[in-house]
């Protein structure tokens, strides 16, 4: 029973289909406190650098409120009409302020655990309605660390907001005794600074809650082994998925194949049927290599790709017959068919010197051993035809 238990454990490290599945459900890595920090020291850094005008205009706006003229104090429509202006100007102040907050919370939330938008992750769901699974939440682990984070954002940023509210307090003590705008605006510079030094002590909780975010994550869609296997067998074993693998394979097989004819110094044919490109290096000691094969289309395509590289062609029906069924890609001629390939090549190695002398050089007939010979679908010919 035990071996049972310890079989049923999440040791395994979560695929990449079961990773992606949760991110197709919503779940991805996400850490509030780090778009909390970022929201918050990007509206005080806002706040820091225009400060100064922006105080001033709420100032303004802020006068012109309380200055009403006789026709306004007895026309209601006039004063509705005229507090809805200053609202919206006020609004037009403060909403630079906003969207600033805005956009770093869309830069910043996907920087965990990326983007990822999945009505899965909106739907309602039932088991949060369970009391049971309520209570679970509120005296978890996580529920733990949430409070432990509150008490330390709280201690952090409280404790520094004092020392910060010590170390100014002459200041705005005298800026009490300004007129409305000066003092507003002085004030308020002292206010914001004080609020982007104190807003920075967020980074320390977000340095350390993103890390705890991700290996909480990573806990969460950890597998078992016979979760590992059953996806694996689900995966590798479905047929579409195998019938992808082999086009893919041979894609990429017949790409090399064709790019390794330009670099194949002869190519033997049937001359209609079958096509087969070897390449020989006279400075080894290794036999041909057979780089190219081909039957029907194929052939076509390979005489075709020899034509545009210029590699010269040969037409033998029995050799290319031989050499396309007895050798493999990228295999070596084999020695039965040596004497036949050797007259071939040496044909071609000395065909361009002679006609540069304006001889013509006989074209050899290649002698085939009998065991060696073939018929279009491959059959053995022991007769010569």
């Amino acid at each position: 029973m035990a071996e049972n238990d310890t079989s049923q454990e999440k040791t395994e490290e979560p695929t990449a289909t079961k990773k992606q599945k949760a991110r197709d459900d919503g779940q991805v890595a996400r850490s509030q406190e780090m778009l909390t920090a970022a929201v918050v020291i990007a509206v005080a850094g806002f706040i820091v650098v225009f400060g100064a005008n922006l105080f001033k205009s709420i100032a303004e706006r802020f006068s012109e409120g309380f200055v009403f003229g006789t026709r306004a104090v007895f026309d209601s429509d006039l004063l509705v009409a005229r507090m809805s202006h200053t609202y919206l100007d006020m609004f037009l102040i403060i909403a630079p302020v906003g969207i600033t907050g805005f956009i770093v919370a869309m830069l910043v939330s996907g920087g965990l655990g990326g983007y990822s938008f999945s009505l899965k992750a909106i739907m309602p769901k039932l088991n949060k309605l369970s009391p049971l699974n309520g209570f679970k939440r509120m005296f978890g682990p996580r529920a733990l660390v949430q409070l432990l984070q509150a008490i330390g954002k709280f201690l952090l940023v409280g404790g520094l907001t004092y020392l910060l509210i010590d170390f100014y307090i002459d200041d705005l003590t005298y800026a009490s005794l300004m007129n409305y705008k000066e003092g507003l605006g002085f004030s308020g510079s002292i206010v914001a600074f004080s609020f982007l030094i104190a807003a920075s002590a967020l980074v320390l909780i977000a340095m350390i809650d993103a890390p705890y975010q991700l290996f909480e994550h990573n806990k969460k869609l950890k597998m078992t082994k016979q979760e590992v296997k059953d996806e694996m067998k689900d995966t590798d074993g479905r047929p579409e998925v195998k019938q992808r693998i082999r086009e893919k394979q041979r894609e990429m097989a017949s790409m090399r194949m064709f790019e390794a004819i330009a670099d194949a110094d002869v190519i033997i044919t049937n001359p209609d049927h079958f096509a087969v490109a070897l390449s020989y290096d006279p400075t080894g000691d290794m036999p041909p290599k057979l780089v190219a094969k081909g039957a029907d289309i194929v052939a076509q395509s390979i005489k075709e790709r020899a034509k545009k590289e210029g590699v010269p062609v040969f037409a033998s029906p029995l050799l290319a017959r031989a050499l396309f069924f007895t050798t493999d890609l990228n295999g070596y001629v084999p020695e039965p068919l040596y004497e036949a390939v050797a007259q071939v090549i040496a044909f071609i190695f000395n065909i361009n010197s002679f006609n540069s002398q304006g001889m013509n050089l006989q074209e050899p007939v290649p002698q085939v051993p009998s065991d060696m010979r073939f018929d279009q679908d491959g059959r053995r010919e022991l007769i010569d035809h």
